[in-house]
């Protein structure tokens, strides 16, 4: 069993297709997390962040957003919540965009389409990394 109290995550998630959006609450409601927020763009994320980011503990961002990459969305949140884990979700698959977004930090990196266990994994993993780190 896991040791991820998951009723405590605060989960931002942003995406710009709404069907990823819904796909990713209702993987995260069924882990038992009750505190989702979302965003549909990098710029959106960003206003939510400089308003909100006390209410965030955990990021899951796809790649590709308008106003602003989910890369440096990624940097922004670095410079400001450097604790917090960051989610890559992308349909990317090639090595570079791989080893880019590692080499910039990123906590863990889930393609498109992925399963609620693949999800669960990578937040098992990188909360548990935030833990450590923090």
């Amino acid at each position: 069993m896991s040791s991820i109290d998951y009723n405590g995550l605060k989960v931002l998630i942003v995406d710009d297709q709404t069907d990823v959006l819904m796909i990713l609450r209702n993987m995260l409601s069924e882990l038992g997390v009750n505190q989702i927020f979302e965003a549909s763009s990098g710029g959106e994320a960003d206003m939510f962040l400089d308003t909100a980011a006390d209410m965030i503990n955990l990021i899951i961002c796809d790649w590709n957003l308008p106003e602003k990459s989910g890369l440096d969305l990624f940097q922004k949140v670095r410079e400001d919540m450097p604790n917090v884990p960051f989610i890559m979700v992308t349909g990317r698959s090639d090595i570079n965009s791989v080893m880019n977004a590692k080499n910039c930090g990123v906590h863990a990196y889930i393609r498109k389409p992925f399963s609620l266990s693949e999800l669960e994994k990578k937040i098992q993993r990188t909360v548990q990394d935030g833990v450590k780190a923090a």
